[in-house]
């Protein structure tokens, strides 16, 4: 399936809001885990029946839903029925390829980015969707898969670092997106150390694998431009909110957020300039390489070329050429030829051309 748009063939001619999975299944089973908290208690669970979920709902306490798997489209139609999820948001919540949005509804907000990382032995960029609903006192996650990038922010939460114990689900929102963003970053860095090797090794050795290195990170680069403009945008919104789920203490963060992913945004067009110098680079030592056998080839073609014009006139089969019965006429022959190779190569060397 393609990275850079998923096919929406399953849900084609179908509703408006209906469940249909987009994507690829990458979990056999889906699970639930729920971190419910405040700054005094934790208790964290794994549940199997959606409906357990309601149970952990107290006003005065953040309750952390993560889902893992979004084949199964029952579930994800129970928890929008439990927490009274517009239809439109569970279908963008299945659609794996959704372009990063963000939208308000009376009782929470709906936020869908991707989560990248770089695999370091295929060179690729690889991209999992993550879907979040804010409430005021609850957080769903929707995940393609198990994680670890949020592994930081639920250690925060058991050994009470920081002051996600003591903020609300806004706060939670934020250190999610604090930590995806700093992903995109960690992405942009790795993609980065190598194309800036790679300039180097254009100029020395403009050979066709740093053709198709070049090519392939354009490529990488190109996907997670694709990614983290749209996700700016998700951000930029977000921090100028006026919605109460986003409480006033919560804002400097969203705003500081925003700086960084501007650097992410900044540094991926960075590189993205700097490949197409690098080809633009690659593409000019290969025309210089060519034009010096060229060169050569022509001086060479030139030097031959009178030579072959007086071989020529001494080839022909006339029976009276005067120089055919002198004695030394093959060596005065050769002495002609010498002499005009020799004058030849002189003046190529005066002009500069050798």
């Amino acid at each position: 399936m393609a990275r850079f748009i998923k096919s929406n063939e399953p849900s084609a001619g179908k509703a408006p809001g209906s469940l249909v999975f987009i994507g690829n299944q990458k979990l056999d089973q889906s699970i639930i885990k729920i971190s419910a908290f405040d700054a005094h208690e934790l208790n964290e669970y794994t549940i199997e029946d959606v409906d357990e979920c309601t149970r952990y709902l107290t006003p005065d306490s953040v309750t952390w839903v993560s889902v893992y798997g979004l084949h199964d489209t029952d579930n994800i139609k129970r928890l929008g029925e439990l927490f009274s999820i517009h239809p439109l948001v569970l279908e963008d919540i299945l659609n794996t390829g959704q372009r990063p949005k963000f939208e308000e509804y009376d009782e929470y907000i709906f936020l869908v980015l991707k989560i990248l990382r770089f695999d370091t032995e295929s060179m690729l960029v690889q991209g999992d969707q993550l879907s979040i609903v804010l409430g005021d006192n609850y957080l769903i996650s929707f995940h393609e898969q198990p994680v670890d990038i949020f592994q930081p922010v639920r250690e925060r939460i058991r050994k009470h670092r920081g002051r996600i114990r003591q903020g609300k689900s806004d706060y939670l929102a934020y250190a999610l997106l604090d930590t995806v963003v700093d992903n995109y970053i960690i992405c942009i860095e790795k993609i980065g150390c190598n194309v800036e090797e790679l300039e180097e090794a254009v100029l020395e050795d403009p050979s066709p694998d740093i053709l198709s290195q070049i090519t392939n990170y354009k490529r990488e680069v190109n996907y997670l431009r694709k990614t983290i403009r749209p996700a700016r945008e998700l951000i930029i919104s977000l921090a100028h909110c006026d919605n109460e789920i986003l409480r006033e203490s919560t804002t400097p963060y969203l705003k500081d957020l925003k700086d960084l992913i501007s650097h992410a945004v900044e540094a991926t067009d960075n590189y993205r300039e700097m490949l197409s110098d690098q080809l633009g680079i690659y593409n000019t030592a290969i025309g210089n390489r060519l034009n010096e056998i060229m060169k050569i080839l022509t001086i060479f073609a030139a030097i031959f070329i009178p030579l072959t014009f007086i071989a020529g006139i001494y080839g022909t089969n006339f029976e009276n050429v005067p120089e055919l019965k002198y004695k030394y006429s093959y060596y005065f022959f050769w002495g002609i030829m010498a002499t005009v190779a020799i004058l030849m190569i002189r003046f190529f060397k005066k002009k500069g051309w050798m």
